[in-house]
């Protein structure tokens, strides 16, 4: 792997922020499409114009994006940031504030979001539709100002991208090649339209998409996550707001009734469901279940050049490198970009110094390859670029990363001297520990997950805003803890792929919930969070056939069932083992600087417990028990330093 150098940027840079094909853009933002089924979508159209605002007539590569957020919200928003004077003091304030090393750090990053471009791969792309494009948006059914009833990316949405995809590809705007771009939950539906192949589509430029909704965010760990409620919360408010670029004609089309007619029908999609499951554990969306099956991404499926943006601590963070490690086809065709951040932040510091160009300079480029077999040499960028946790941009041909080999670190009793401030203090040792069955001290359930990293990841990063607390430094959380910390590494030592902790635990209860995280620890005792995972005790039951192994059989990626089936029964008092799958990462640990476990009882709110477990778990101490004979212990790939 190499670190990125300042130069890699500025080509591709000057060419999307330098002058374009065309002066202007001619916007349609009342455009219908009918499905198979007879539903209307709604869409907004964007073409290219000369100097005089007359629409170009030669058909060029269309881009497509189908979200759920409302094309009025965008529509605001691309009037916002193209307004004359507001517009430009946004771009410049995004550019130009730099609070690194204060309080209002957090802060700063999510203002450089902004700069970063990937409002420009969400919304109205006006410097792509200028160089030669035609942009589609189109309101997911049942969402916005479309029809229908929204399913949630189910299996009529998935049919809907591909009946999209065909209508565009007929008109006589459309060359015939067609690219799927977009940020969330629009990169999911690129995805899952992806697999379907449908003739004309000849690439995708998803950012922080997912292939397991599942373990990435809906019950991580068999726990449900507080961003859920919230987000689908969102979604169906936005869906009952009216399209102003609408509401006019629809009224004379007689279809304002049609349209509220349906969202009658389904008021808010799934939240009295979600309610329901979360209360008695009757629905089956509180399990890995079908439902989710059909909504997962076939990434295998998927032939076309697919281009994905992640990052380590994203609401999808399991996806980040999983989408890429799934796609079956040589990379160059297949790249993949993953910053340190959350889901808020994307592309912040992008196109700077010793880092990854811009997120819409990275998209003209990537389509400008494959749709228009422009020869600009995207496909060698990376074709893996990784913000390194505790290091830098770097570029090389694999993840993990070459020169890593699996290594496994015990959880014992001895003192580390390093974490007086948790619960317990213990260390991460090569061999384990000589006493039998020490158990450590008790844990109880606390509320310090609110002041975390966990707190940023479930807010999408929304509060790293607050302080290091909640981005850079859990010691404050630690207070809750069982801290295991190693000695420090005397060289430069990278740790790169998927991680596995296994736990031999006890609880007095019937249920209990384990939280996880893997700590960088520097010199000053700063605490900072590399990666996560959870595990409620009676979901440890492992699919070995979905499970990752090493070379040398040792387990690196634990796949849970999750299923109601499955689950197993969690005897008061007695031992017994769990894997807890972290999410895989990349990092460099410097010299002085230490690995850490952190072992809680939950963490409030990133893991959610369903009543029926919270009333099994009621009362409960948790424990962790020291015993040589089945002991405790991290497995990962990492450099040699480690030992």
């Amino acid at each position: 792997q190499k670190v990125l150098t300042g130069e890699s940027t500025d080509p591709p840079r000057e060419q999307v922020d330098g002058a374009q094909l065309y002066p202007r853009v001619v916007i349609d933002r009342d455009v219908s499409i009918e499905m198979s089924d007879g539903v209307t979508l709604r869409a907004t159209v964007i073409r290219p114009a000369n100097r005089f605002g007359q629409t170009v007539l030669t058909p060029y590569p269309a881009i497509v994006n189908i979200n759920p957020y409302n094309r009025a919200a965008i529509d605001f928003l691309d009037q916002t940031l193209h307004a004359p004077v507001l517009g430009k003091a946004l771009h410049s304030a995004s550019r130009s504030i730099d609070a690194k090393g204060t309080a209002l750090e957090g802060l700063t990053t999510l203002t450089q979001t902004l700069a970063g471009g990937v409002f420009d791969v969400f919304g109205i792309n006006r410097n792509l539709v200028r160089s030669g494009y035609v942009q589609i948006i189109v309101d997911v059914r049942g969402t916005g100002a479309s029809h229908g009833k929204w399913q949630i990316l189910g299996a009529r949405e998935q049919q809907d991208s591909v009946e999209i995809i065909d209508w565009v590809t007929a008109q006589d705007w459309c060359d015939g090649a067609v690219g799927l771009a977009g940020w969330s939950y629009s990169a999911i539906n690129s995805l899952q339209a992806a697999d379907k192949q449908p003739k004309g589509l000849k690439a995708v430029f998803a950012v922080e998409g997912c292939d397991d909704i599942v373990r990435d965010i809906y019950i991580t760990g068999g726990m449900p996550s507080a961003f859920i409620p919230a987000w689908l919360s969102v979604v169906n408010l936005l869906k009952w707001v009216p399209n102003p670029a609408c509401v006019v004609r629809d009224l004379v089309r007689g279809d304002t009734l049609r349209w509220a007619r349906d969202r009658v029908k389904s008021p808010a999609t799934e939240i009295g469901s979600l309610l329901w499951g979360f209360l008695t554990a009757r629905d089956d969306r509180i399990f890995d279940d079908p439902y989710f099956d059909e909504r997962d991404p076939k990434v295998d499926r998927i032939e076309v050049p697919t281009f994905t943006v992640g990052a380590w601590h994203d609401l999808f963070g399991r996806s980040a490198t999983g989408v890429y490690e799934r796609l079956d086809m040589e990379p160059g065709r297949k790249q993949m970009v993953v910053g340190d951040g959350y889901h808020f932040d994307v592309g912040s510091g992008y196109g700077g110094q010793f880092a990854p160009p811009r997120l819409d300079v990275l998209e003209r480029a990537w389509f400008d390859r494959w749709l228009k077999n422009q020869r600009n040499g995207v496909e060698y960028y990376g074709p893996v670029t990784m913000l390194q946790q505790g290091g830098a941009w770097t570029s090389g041909p694999s993840f993990p990363r070459a020169g890593v080999r699996t290594h496994r670190l015990y959880l014992v009793d001895e003192s580390s001297a390093t974490a007086d401030h948790a619960v317990h203090d213990g260390s991460l040792s090569p061999t384990p520990t000589p006493n039998p069955d020490i158990p450590a001290p008790p844990l109880h359930p606390d509320v310090r997950g609110l002041r975390s990293r966990d707190m940023s990841q479930v807010t999408a990063g929304a509060t790293i805003a607050l302080g290091n607390s909640y981005s850079r430094d859990a010691r404050y959380q630690e207070g809750g803890a069982l801290s295991f910390t190693s000695a420090p590494v005397t060289e430069s030592t990278p740790i790169s792929g998927a991680m596995n902790l296994r736990l031999n635990v006890a609880t007095t209860a019937h249920e209990a919930i384990w939280a996880v995280t893997v700590n960088d620890v520097a010199p000053d005792g700063t605490s900072t969070v590399l990666t996560n995972g959870a595990l409620s005790s009676s979901n440890r039951a492992l699919d070995k056939s979905m499970s990752t192994y090493s070379d040398d059989g040792h387990l690196l990626r634990a796949h849970h069932f999750l299923s109601r089936k499955r689950k197993l029964p969690v005897p008061a008092d007695e031992p017994v083992r769990i894997d807890v799958d972290l999410v895989p990462t990349d990092a460099v640990l410097e010299p002085g600087h230490r690995l850490r476990v952190d072992v809680y009882a939950a963490s409030f709110p990133r893991y959610l417990t369903v009543v029926p477990d919270l009333i099994k778990a009621r009362g409960r101490r948790q424990r962790l028990v020291l015993d040589p004979e089945h002991p405790s212990y991290l497995t990962f790939l990492g450099g040699d330093g480690i030992d």
